[in-house]
């Protein structure tokens, strides 16, 4: 199984995030993705390899083209306000609610950076758009090796993605990353695509982009949205609108959730990707349902993430594998490479 490696992925790193009515020191540090490399390299599933080039049109066929532009140019419009601001990081305060207009983009800074955003937690560094520029890249390399052939691929990247929705960002998210792959590959051959999302926070970014679409199946185990965030999507009720109505499975589960309940989830999920006829899936592999994640609540073991990519690695399909989630910086090494060698060992 190829990797690709975000080399760059330390350019971004937030200095706080608000949590809990306090600025706390952000959880998505460096120090997440640098334990999965080390753990590829002490336990190797295949190369890790750096991402191939992109032309940056594929970015569009996700996000719209001012929300990218904006995430292009923020951190310059940042330092143009105030020569002091390189050392601070940005963080929205004040966002447009319902009945307020979001079709125009303000000409204040903060008023753009709320237009854009929907949380206070995913600070915006002088390295994010380098670096989540470089993630996308990434993710839509290992979807390319598929395409070519390979069983599966991992991007190994953050910050993580499954957050962002077209035109904005927020849960630590920029780009959309397992969205970006499951376009490149809906767009060069595969004709139905899957989405499996097994992050304990629903990806309700990911979600918003393919709602409306029959040609994308979204499938998602996660904290019940009523008591975990992002709270306003992620309920069973959401199935897809118009033409996507039946393309959208959310599975929403309560804290404490232990493996024998969550692994039912996912064998259900899997029956319903396996209804669609997906020709490929892209999985949002998010480990914080590690039970000692610091902002999680469920309670899967170590060695339950062997069995978890057994399971995946027994629907044959094609399988892009893109890292979301996973706060327990010390062990999130060990239960990635659980699922990459439960998946190849079978």
């Amino acid at each position: 199984m190829k990797t690709f490696f975000n080399h760059i992925h330390a350019k971004h790193q937030g200095k706080f995030e608000m949590y809990r009515g306090s600025f706390v020191p952000c959880f998505e540090v460096v120090a997440r993705a640098d334990s999965v490399l080390s753990e590829l390299q002490a336990r190797p599933v295949g190369q890790v390899l750096e991402p191939q080039r992109w032309d940056d049109s594929a970015m569009t066929t996700v996000h719209s083209e001012r929300y990218l532009r904006f995430l292009q140019t923020a951190w310059s419009q940042w330092i143009t306000l105030d020569p002091k601001n390189v050392e601070r990081d940005i963080l929205p305060a004040v966002w447009p609610t319902r009945t307020f207009r979001s079709d125009l983009e303000p000409a204040n800074f903060s008023g753009k950076l709320g237009l854009y955003s929907f949380d206070a937690g995913t600070p915006i560094t002088a390295g994010t758009w380098e670096v989540a520029h470089e993630g996308a890249r990434c993710a839509i390399s290992a979807a390319e090796a598929v395409l070519q052939g390979d069983r599966a691929a991992f991007a190994l990247s953050r910050p993580p993605g499954h957050h962002a929705g077209i035109d904005f960002f927020g849960g630590y998210c920029f780009l959309n990353n397992a969205a970006l792959a499951a376009q490149h590959l809906r767009l060069n051959g595969c004709g139905r695509i899957a989405v499996l999302d097994i992050d304990y926070h629903h990806g309700n970014g990911t979600q918003s982009i393919f709602y409306d679409r029959p040609d994308v199946f979204f499938a998602s185990i996660h904290g019940d949205p009523r008591t975990e965030y992002p709270y306003y999507l992620g309920h069973p009720d959401e199935a897809g609108a118009g033409a996507g109505v039946g393309a959208n499975l959310n599975l929403p589960l309560p804290r404490g959730t232990d493996y024998a309940r969550w692994s039912s989830a996912l064998k259900f999920a899997l029956g319903a990707i396996a209804r669609f006829h997906a020709d490929a899936v892209v999985v949002s592999l998010g480990l914080d349902t590690f039970e000692s994640d610091p902002i999680s609540g469920f309670k899967l073991a170590k060695d339950d993430y062997f069995r978890i990519g057994e399971i995946l690695a027994k629907t044959g399909l094609p399988t892009v594998f893109v890292l979301e989630g996973g706060y327990a910086v010390d062990e999130i090494g060990v239960v990635t490479v659980n699922v990459l060698q439960g998946f190849v060992s079978c």
